[in-house]
């Protein structure tokens, strides 16, 4: 188990395994496939890498931290640590600094491992932090936009590293956004990027802090526990929206994005209830009988039943029994300007409701 108050500390094979299970839970149905992150740990395990988690604090103030992620659709996801690597490294190249550490921009059971897969092989830290708190459909859509930290200079790459393009100055970070998108989707809807290049001093205040080692807690719970989904609820103060079956799916990969629309039927009191949930890679809403029953900021992860794991919004299939989990945004969301970027980015996505927090939509 990490403890956060450790200030630096090598991750261990259950540890990175952990880790997975734990972000997954964060991020509401994107993040990309665990069984991914899953394969990373296992590859740097097997290849003899190091992992080593930094606290936040031990990052020296005019130090260079840079945040590596994938950007695309999550039902295209493919993984090639080598031109990941090299990716990493154009950005630092273009930037003429060395990176102390790496710092993953989401939580996800993918997206987090790829950062770490990076710093592991650069020999480099990765930050017991990152950029959202949870998993996001957009690039822009971090915390550090808040804090008008630039996207640019990034570097965005194919899956193989055979096109790499440096970004070194956008309008603006949804405009940046904008071009890893455009390339994603030429890409085969899925791409690399090196970005928002952070100072130690940054890094200490802007990014969500300390949500790698609560992951690893997150994940040890589902691990140990006989009834994980509750364990889980407890300890990070969730609500259980709903159980059910899934009656119907829509689906579609378009412009960089994974859409999904599910429907699920359960009962409550003798009495026929149905829920929605839409994603655009991440969950977005649910509704309980046609109302409002979790919205972002705020996180919705379906999970399994029994194991209590997240199963991703490409991975619902027809039939299957989900629990569908609600947890509190970070707080930096819930702000005027958090809520802002989130109310353009939902309705682009056709949500159009105005946001409630879920402790108030949750009896």
């Amino acid at each position: 188990m990490i403890n956060s108050c450790d200030l630096m500390k090598k991750l261990s094979r259950q540890d990175l395994i952990d880790l997975v299970d734990g972000a997954a839970i964060f991020s509401a149905g994107g993040g990309g496939d665990p069984e991914a992150g899953y394969k990373i740990a296992d590859d740097l395990v097997e290849e003899g890498y190091d992992v080593n988690l930094l606290d936040p604090a031990m990052v020296p103030d005019d130090a260079v931290v840079i945040n590596f992620a994938c950007v695309g659709a999550t039902s295209t996801i493919t993984y090639d640590s080598e031109a990941a690597v090299k990716t990493f490294q154009t950005l630092e190249e273009y930037a003429g600094r060395e990176a102390y550490s790496i710092i993953p921009v989401e939580l996800g059971g993918f997206n987090t491992l790829a950062a770490i897969d990076v710093a592991a092989r650069c020999g480099i830290p990765i930050v017991d932090a990152d950029g959202a708190g949870r998993a996001v459909p957009e690039v822009h859509l971090k915390v550090y936009t808040i804090d008008d930290i630039p996207l640019a200079p990034m570097a965005i790459a194919d899956i193989h590293g055979e096109n790499i393009i440096v970004v070194k100055e956008a309008r603006d970070s949804k405009s940046a956004e904008r071009i890893a998108r455009v390339l994603a989707t030429e890409w085969d809807q899925s791409a690399y990027t090196a970005r928002r290049i952070l100072t130690g001093t940054q890094v200490k205040t802007s990014p969500i802090l300390h949500t790698l080692s609560k992951s690893i807690r997150i994940g040890m719970l589902l691990r140990k526990n006989a009834n994980p989904t509750e364990m889980v609820l407890k300890e990070a103060n969730g609500f259980r929206l709903f159980e059910g079956v899934v009656e119907k799916i829509e689906r579609r990969t378009t412009a960089g994005f994974t859409w999904t629309r599910v429907r699920l039927r359960g009962r409550d009191e003798g009495r026929d209830v149905r829920f929605e949930l839409k994603a655009k890679n991440e969950i977005l809403v649910a509704y309980i009988n046609g109302k409002l029953a979790a919205m972002a900021p705020d996180i919705i992860t379906a999970v399994h039943p029994e194991t209590g794991r997240c199963v991703t919004a490409e991975k619902i299939r027809k039939a299957q029994r989900l629990i569908v989990l609600g947890f509190l945004a970070p707080k930096k969301w819930r702000t005027r300007r958090g809520l802002e970027l989130w109310k353009d980015v939902l309705q682009r996505s056709n949500v159009n409701e105005a946001y409630v927090p879920i402790e108030q939509l949750t009896p």
